[in-house]
């Protein structure tokens, strides 16, 4: 395609929206899309303090997939994954969407229970998912380490063909382009102060470039959440914490799928340009930190080797971390708040990108009918006072 000469406006602020959307990242942009495209919702704002997609958006490594163990992730992730088969055709933009599969590796025992458990589950689900046996992750993936003399063997794998990657920022540009043609206003570095909040309502939206009244108020601001919501009075079950990446330098194509791996701690894949994309865990403390932690990256670098001895040489470019939000369960949180008018997207950890359409889908739903979307409806924010979790931290793995 010919790619356009404008994407968006930058507007001044409105004295009044209908609903206000606050964080501008890939999640915030979905939802605003979704309002226009679905619901007719087009008095919009989405308000982001530094410049659109600016923050995880940015900071991600870009993997999708929808091979989550429970039932409620499945149908949401999934839901997500056909949106992203027509996404790009839907927004007419290349988003360098690429189904190349994503291997998940077991390295012992328990790797392999989880494994099989997490096919079976996915199947029963309608999830597409297989169990590959060391001599067929070879041949899916010839340059993965599978000698049964190294220090983590691999003893099998779950693939998903339908898994895969997209370029982040296409993606954003996307999305920002089509809400603006619907008329949504996209206010760029214009920070959240506070919220006014009448009579246990949420009425209108401090910020530093003014006063915005707002019918609805939508949060969705990824690791920032929770300091948001404690201007509206509310604390959230969600810790944040810097999520650990790296680029390496560009090199010839050798790798065209995914590859994860929990028990060694890292994630490939490589991107079009070249360079190997590599995510590694959440650094232990909570903090809003976005710069690579070297104790980190080392102990990435060394498990990325176990795998692919063929990396040896290559060059670390540029590390980086993202901030994600946690909840106790490992899954979101989607729906309303204490306060009336107020809702949440929020606690996706790091499995906010694949997210991305699906997310956008049902929080704008959501905002538009009052009520949960029915695949966000599992995922209330009161399911931590009824004890009704969904447990995704063996799914959702070190980081992905």
């Amino acid at each position: 395609m010919t790619h356009p000469d404008f994407l968006w406006h930058t507007p001044d602020p409105k004295p009044a929206y209908d609903v206000v959307i606050v964080g501008g990242g890939g999640h915030g942009l979905a939802t605003a899309y979704y309002l226009a495209k679905n619901h007719g919702i087009t008095n919009v704002a989405v308000l982001e303090k530094g410049w659109l997609a600016g923050g995880n958006m940015a900071r991600n490594t870009t993997i999708i997939r929808s091979n989550y163990l429970w039932d409620e992730s499945a149908a949401l992730y999934e839901h997500s994954l056909r949106l992203w088969e027509g996404l790009g055709d839907d927004l007419d933009y290349d988003l360098r969407f690429s189904q190349r599969g994503v291997l998940n590796l077991a390295h012992n025992q328990h790797d392999v229970r989880e494994g099989r458990r997490r096919v079976n589950a996915n199947r029963l689900n309608g999830v597409d998912a297989e169990w590959l046996d060391p001599d067929e992750v070879k041949r899916f993936c010839p340059i993965v380490n599978v000698s049964d003399r190294a220090r983590h063997p691999v003893l099998g794998a779950t693939l998903q063909r339908r898994g895969g990657i997209a370029k982040h920022d296409h993606v954003a540009w996307a999305l920002a382009r089509k809400a603006d043609a619907y008329g949504v206003d996209l206010l760029q570095n214009t920070e959240v102060t506070g919220f006014e909040i009448t009579k246990g309502r949420g009425t209108a939206v401090r910020t530093s470039r003014g006063r915005v009244a707002a019918g609805t108020i939508a949060l969705a601001a990824a690791g920032h959440t929770s300091v948001l919501a404690a201007k509206a009075g509310i604390r959230l079950p969600l810790q944040s914490h810097p999520l650990q990446a790296l680029v390496s330098e560009l090199l010839e194509p050798v790798l065209d799928c995914v590859v994860m791996s929990n028990a060694v701690h890292v994630y490939v894949s490589q991107a079009d340009k070249g360079e190997l994309v590599m995510g590694a865990g959440v650094d232990a403390y909570n903090s809003y930190g976005q710069r690579g932690a070297f104790h980190v990256v080392e102990a990435q670098m060394a498990a990325a080797l176990e795998l692919f001895p063929i990396f040896a040489r290559a060059r670390v470019l540029r590390t980086w971390a993202g901030i994600v939000d946690v909840t106790p369960d490992a899954s979101p949180i989607i729906g309303r708040t204490p306060v009336e008018n107020l809702f949440i997207n929020a606690g996706w950890g790091t499995g906010g990108f694949k997210a991305t359409p699906g997310s956008g889908w049902v929080y704008a739903h959501t905002l538009a009918h009052g009520t949960p979307h029915p695949l966000a409806e599992p995922f209330a924010l009161d399911r931590f006072r009824t004890g009704a979790l969904i447990d995704e931290h063996g799914a959702a793995a070190v980081a992905h």
